[in-house]
């Protein structure tokens, strides 16, 4: 298949699966190993494509990001999570969280990619994709308690799920989400928290995608194209596909994909 017209289709995967708890970058995986691609490279191109999504969520969230980087300068060690320097002090540590725990996952994702088939690899997205799946069906029925802004606690934990994100089939936004609704945050404010969080982990994990390849997966031309469909997509489609989560039990979405996977996988 022509390598534009792929990058058109992946890029319209991403923009439209990045805002579903459902792991885009294991479903990019699942779709560019059918079409030809090694493992590897696929995960690789999905990493890559994060960049696309990670402009429409900065767009989208711009007042927030805003007010976020205006309370830098009172942000103080001892009462950072107080107030209006919450929000930061959350991105900032769980960042820092999901880096040390995305190294460590992208080590072991090296190895046991390099031993897989393409079945073996898309079986083994669609375990992680159930997983995650039967994840979100239970979290928020189990709160721990009723909170309003976020602590460190929730900032370590919710990092380190993050970095585990970068396993295809993990869902970066489902993991995260439901940590979240686990120690009591409300619905929205969890996607709220989990999306601002998305932008630097995106822009760190296509970083990851480039430097994994020396470059990009694919030429550059298609490359761009890639990042510009994500980008556009993601932004046309994120206030819908918010409204559509609030509503509709995607964990159903996550399994029945997951599912499917390991069939086609175990098939191959």
């Amino acid at each position: 298949m022509d390598p534009h017209l792929v990058a058109v289709v992946v890029g319209i995967l991403q923009g439209v699966f990045e805002w579903l708890p459902i792991s885009s970058e294991g479903n990019v995986a699942i779709a560019l190993t059918a079409l030809g691609e090694r493992p590897d490279v696929a995960v690789s191109y999905a990493l890559f494509l994060h960049l696309g999504t990670a402009v429409s969520a900065t767009v989208y969230y711009r007042e927030e990001v805003r007010t976020a980087l205006a309370s830098w300068s009172d942000v103080r060690v001892g009462d950072a999570f107080d107030g209006e320097t919450a929000t930061l002090s959350f991105v900032v540590l769980a960042t820092a969280a999901a880096s040390a725990v995305g190294l460590v996952a992208l080590a072991v994702l090296d190895a046991v990619v390099s031993e897989l088939t393409g079945g073996a690899f898309v079986a083994l997205v669609g375990a992680l994709l159930v997983a995650t799946g039967l994840l979100q069906r239970f979290a928020g029925a189990y709160a721990l308690a009723t909170r309003s802004t976020p602590d460190a606690v929730d900032a370590v934990l919710v990092g380190g799920l993050q970095g585990l994100a970068i396993l295809p089939g993990v869902s970066r936004s489902g993991t995260t989400t439901s940590a979240l609704l686990l120690r009591g945050h409300e619905g929205a404010a969890a996607f709220r928290l989990s999306f601002l969080l998305s932008i630097p982990a995106a822009l760190i994990g296509g970083g990851v995608g480039v430097v994994r390849t020396g470059g990009v997966a694919v030429s550059p031309t298609a490359g761009l194209v890639a990042l510009a469909v994500a980008a556009v997509v993601g932004y046309a489609t994120i206030d819908l596909l918010m409204r559509v989560v609030r509503h509709v039990p995607v964990w159903i979405l996550c399994v029945g994909l997951g599912g499917l996977a390991i069939l086609g996988g175990l098939a191959v």
